[in-house]
């Protein structure tokens, strides 16, 4: 019996055991009228059955155990909540077992009702210590199974991320303007320097930039200054003016700039130095103020790209990676990958984040359509799934697989998962 609980709630929904000429450990004759829907909170396995056993018909729960002992050890004999289970459903009927009434509750056995073949089959197939466990059996699942599952997995993802989403914007007095800046700084310090600039931008509100909106100079000291880059002594002109603005700033904003040590340049490529990234997030101020209103109002995927493209990043980038340091032909513009990341982490994410707050289908709609026009995201989790057979196509998919990979395979949740009850239905 090398199978948990689940794996008879499986059997016991779908009615995957001998059910015919079914009797109860009494001896009595037995039908299933209907095996009720899984309850997944707190409280019997199984809700608003219909059970006819000898020439009664109750309706009401079924309980699923292992073991009739397991009633015992589970404490229900107590529990008022188990008082209206008709039926007891167990691998094996090892005790009798009483409600607390004193009446005897009518078990079901499935021990020799369940093929061995069955069992062995839903042994080789999610015992498995692959990195998911249908990795052999999933491309014979057709793809509309597989789609339909991935659509409820990436909602699911974008329902997680959400909360954050909505944990932010209360810590805000619901400011969505405030909360979108947060996230989208956060999201261009990409993985090595996420924190830096979520502290950052925790120093320094967004309103302060626009109350600077047509001096791209004060823009860019506030920017540099809150991140802590202005403290050494300067020899170019440009950062010394830097400096001098932010010295003023810092005092009439009370500014408490991140300590500069916090930045991260270690293993990383020129281009994706935090000076280069809060360059280009200066430029993207300077650009385009108040950036969630925009994109509300923005439903073409080319003409969201242009907010992102083209920035006004100042010259002095292209030649330094930092200030004290002069160098040739830098990049200074967001890749076109990055581009892809931040539409896919912030803008879809605050799409559908809008949408559930507020209730509107609209925006959620917005979302998913935006993920669907956004190239498949590559990953390493992504890429054992396209080996396995699954087409990933848009980042709508990838989305939905790193869910799945993540809420479903790694927790041995096969008998939860669509993909997994159709091969298993399969075998």
């Amino acid at each position: 019996m090398n199978f948990p609980e689940d794996f008879l709630h499986y059997v016991w929904q779908f009615k995957s055991f001998d059910y015919n000429e079914l009797k109860t450990a009494d001896g009595e004759d037995l039908n299933i009228i209907h095996q009720g829907f899984l309850n997944k909170n707190a409280g019997p396995d199984f809700n608003n059955a219909k059970i006819n056993i000898g020439e009664t018909i109750w309706a009401g729960n079924v309980e699923i155990h292992l073991k009739s002992s397991d009633w015992l050890k589970h404490n229900h004999q107590t529990n008022p909540s188990y008082e209206n289970v008709v039926l007891h459903v167990v691998y094996e009927n090892d005790i009798e077992i009483k409600r607390i009434d004193g009446s005897v509750l009518p078990v079901l056995e499935l021990k020799n009702r369940i093929s061995h073949e069955f069992i062995q089959k839903y042994e080789k197939l999610f015992l498995t210590l692959t990195d998911f466990p249908c990795i052999a059996q999933i491309h014979s699942v057709d793809r509309l199974i597989v789609d339909s599952f991935l659509s409820r997995t990436l909602i699911e993802r974008f329902e997680q991320k959400t909360n954050a989403v909505l944990e932010t914007l209360n810590e805000l007095n619901g400011n969505w303007d405030e909360t979108f800046y947060r996230f989208m700084a956060r999201n261009l310090g990409f993985k090595v320097n996420a924190l830096p600039f979520e502290l950052f931008a925790k120093a320094i509100s967004q309103q302060v930039y626009g109350k600077h909106k047509d001096n791209s100079l004060l823009i860019e000291a506030l920017v540099f200054g809150a991140a802590g880059f202005l403290n050494d002594n300067f020899v170019e002109e440009y950062p010394r003016r830097l400096k001098t603005e932010f010295q003023f700033l810092k005092k009439k904003y009370n500014i408490k700039p991140v300590e500069v040590s916090i930045w991260k340049f270690m293993r990383m490529r020129p281009q994706n130095f935090p000076t280069i990234r809060l360059a280009q997030f200066a430029a993207l101020i300077i650009q385009s103020n108040h950036l969630f209103s925009k994109i509300m109002e923005i439903k073409d995927l080319v003409e969201l790209r242009k907010l992102f493209e083209n920035l006004p990043v100042n010259p002095c980038w292209k030649t330094h990676y930092h200030f004290k340091k002069e160098t040739e032909n830098v990049s200074t513009q967001i890749g076109k990958t990055s581009v892809d990341n931040i539409l896919l982490n912030t803008v879809a994410l605050f799409l559908f984040a809008y949408g559930k707050h507020t209730g509107t289908q609209f925006y959620i709609s917005r979302a998913i359509k935006l993920l669907e026009s956004l190239p498949a995201e590559h990953n390493a989790i992504a890429d054992k799934f396209t080996e396995a057979g699954v087409k990933i196509d848009s980042d709508f998919a990838s989305q939905g697989i790193l869910q799945l990979k993540n809420q479903y395979c790694d927790e041995k949740k096969c008998l939860s998962c669509g993909i997994g009850i159709k091969i298993l239905k399969q075998a």
